[in-house]
Parts: C-alpha cells; structure tokens; sequence
C-alpha cells in the first residue's frame, strides 16, 4: 500500500519533442527525399516521449519506486537502504533525464528540485520532484 504518490509531467520535454515530431513530418512534405526517413524519426521522437515524458515517485510497502513515464525505465530502493534524506536543489546544467552527476545519479524531469538519498553503501541518488518535501517527508516516515 502506498503512502505516497506523485507523478511530474515534463512540459518542456513533452512540448520539445511533440514539436520536433511534427516539424519533421512537415519537412516531409516539402523535401522528397526525407519522405522516407521523417516518419521514422518522428516516431522515436513518439517514443521518447512516452519513455520519459513524466517522473512516478511511490513511497510505500518498505520500498522507494520511480519510474520514467510508461515504467519500462523503473527502479527500486529498498526503505531500510536508506541512511539519510535531504531535500536539495540540482545545478540547471545537470539537465533533464537519467544524468550521472558529482552527486551520484539524478533521475529528473523537469525543474531544479530534487530529494536526495544516501544509502547505506554511500552511493547517492537523486530523483527530481515538485514535491521535494512532501517526498522527503514521505521517505523519512512522516505521512504526506
């Protein structure tokens, strides 16, 4: 059962590649010889799109779970692997997506906020949020 859930839709990413996606299949019609190939990267652009157009945080059942859009790209974080939790605000050149960072890996879809965690290996991971507190609160036991 889960204590805490929340979704963060990527406007930015989602607006950049649907435009990318119709700017190609335009440029199809007015150059022949991209005819061919405009539908196939605008269906990657499709894709990605749907792989990574939003951020899924759920705190619940002894576990941290984040997952990328549709959640073909997941992971899963065990609660007792976590020592500490902070709330933390990400360099804006560290992007959007999946980023290995000096801070340990980042999962984030859009905006400078984010929850880090450093589990008891002393890896770090951060997973970006709207919700930085309420996440945090969330994973150091405190009902959001």
């Amino acid at each position: 059962m889960s204590h805490y859930r929340h979704t963060q839709f990527g406007w930015v990413i989602v607006g950049a590649m649907l435009g990318a996606a119709l700017a190609g299949l335009a440029a199809a019609f007015l150059v022949r010889e991209s005819r061919a190939v405009a539908p196939l990267v605008a269906g990657l652009l499709l894709l990605v799109t749907a792989l990574f157009g939003s951020l899924t945080a759920c705190v619940g059942d002894g576990w941290l779970e984040c997952r990328f859009g549709l959640g073909l790209i997941r992971r899963r974080i065990r609660l007792s692997e976590i020592r500490d939790v902070q709330v933390v605000r990400n360099r804006w050149w560290y992007g959007w997506g999946i980023r290995l960072t000096p801070h340990g890996w980042l999962w984030n879809v859009s905006g400078l906020d984010a929850v880090e965690l450093t589990l008891i290996s002393g890896k770090k991971f951060r997973l970006g949020t709207d919700e930085p507190e309420k996440l945090a609160g969330a994973l150091a036991g405190v009902p959001a």
